[in-house]
């Protein structure tokens, strides 16, 4: 079965951090690009950062470059998200994904959310003092 399944979300204070985790199963994240989003209640989803394996290029939204990083074990096949000095307006549940699409050349955005075919359930993070 192919899955994602996203973890380390939680509640905590603005300027705290978090690490969040999302491991595939049924498939291998070598070889595909694997991005974050994120949606808060009432609000539209929005991507916030994607990943390639093969050369661990990494992309950001602008709202949280500087304060957040993506990563990856092969080996455990699993994508990260380090969140740190995280701010209220980052509160929503988290989503990982990933899709057969690579980067493109002078586009520095993440690829678009409909070129990622595979979604975990996500996991909620909430930031409040």
């Amino acid at each position: 079965q192919v899955q994602l399944v996203e973890s380390g979300g939680g509640l905590v204070q603005p300027g705290d951090s978090l690490k969040l985790s999302c491991v595939a199963s049924g498939f291998r994240l070598d070889y595909v690009t694997v991005a974050w989003f994120r949606q808060a209640p009432g609000k539209e989803r929005e991507e916030v950062s994607c990943l390639r394996p093969r050369d661990d290029t990494t992309r950001y939204v602008d709202s949280v470059k500087g304060r957040f990083t993506m990563s990856r074990d092969n080996a455990l096949n699993t994508v990260y998200l380090q969140m740190n000095d995280l701010k209220p307006e980052d509160t929503a549940i988290y989503f990982c994904a990933t899709g057969l699409i690579d980067f493109r050349r002078n586009i520095p955005s993440c690829p678009a959310a409909h070129n990622y075919n595979n979604w975990g359930q996500g996991t909620q993070v909430a930031v409040a003092s």
